[in-house]
């Protein structure tokens, strides 16, 4: 279902608050485990998508809140499958020919939280995912969740035809799609923060109240990676984020920021073993 709830039919399923679709038990896993959710295909099954033209205030100095103030229009989007371009209906004056090309991804992929606390709303992201909004987050991608119950409970939603660095409307090309996907069960291994895979890049995932707070996270969870999975020393890690370090801001809209500390493979292959 897309953000709003309505599904491939456009028919309503749920009341909206981007609704998930889950929870998946996975057969065995156990706390203290991980998750390893291979994303196989993302494929539209719709013409539509809506957005808006508003831009998140905390994206914004005093200037540009001014002058956008009056911004609060929803915006469809067509979505053309076969050439798999998309563009705003009714477009014109600057925007008469523009268009777009999707690259469909999934905003919300997360586990169960820890039991105890009131559970994560879907519209909120963590160390066990949830709202998290990377547009790397798509075909072919694999991302690392941590169990924290039994059964693990994985959820997915949040479709997306297309969404840029920070989700700066609020709402990306939102909309609904079919979704395969795998899971591997990684036992007895433990992540400070999602993870997300490439075949390009490792991507750890940081989440705070600030962006400055959610770059802090996304460091230690990168750095957490290199040491556990790579071995390397501090003075090592240190060496290779001063080098390699490539951030991005995936998520501006919401509770959290997100942003993303991506390395390239191309680079960590040098290491010896």
């Amino acid at each position: 279902m897309d953000n709003a709830g309505i599904d491939g039919k456009n028919v309503r399923r749920t009341a909206g608050g981007d609704p998930l679709t889950g929870p998946f038990y996975v057969d065995s896993a156990m706390p203290g485990d991980v998750l390893a959710v291979h994303i196989v295909h993302l494929t539209l099954n719709r013409d539509t998508a809506g957005s808006c033209d508003v831009i998140s205030y905390s994206a914004m100095n005093r200037d540009l809140a001014v002058m956008t103030r009056n911004n609060r229009s929803a915006v469809t989007w067509h979505l053309d499958r076969s050439r798999m371009v998309g563009w705003p209906e009714g477009r014109s004056g600057h925007l008469s020919d523009f268009e777009v090309p999707l690259r469909p991804m999934l905003g919300g992929i997360g586990t169960a939280s820890d039991p105890g606390p009131p559970a994560t709303s879907t519209l909120d992201s963590g160390s066990s995912g949830g709202n998290m909004d990377f547009n790397e987050i798509g075909a072919g991608a694999t991302v690392y969740l941590p169990v924290n119950v039994p059964g693990a409970l994985l959820y997915l939603g949040d479709a997306h035809a297309l969404q840029a660095d920070g989700e700066l409307n609020g709402t990306a090309l939102e909309t609904s799609m079919d979704v395969e996907f795998s899971v591997d069960l990684l036992p007895h291994k433990s992540i400070k923060t999602p993870r997300v895979e490439t075949g390009d890049h490792i991507a750890a995932l940081g989440f705070d109240g600030s962006v400055d707070g959610a770059l802090r996270a996304a460091t230690d969870g990168m750095a957490d990676w290199l040491t556990k999975d790579y071995d390397l020393t501090p003075s090592e890690i240190g060496q290779i984020l001063g080098v390699g370090a490539e951030y991005r801001v995936a998520e501006v809209a919401d509770r959290n920021a997100g942003v993303v500390l991506e390395i390239r493979k191309s680079l960590l292959s040098k290491l010896h073993k």
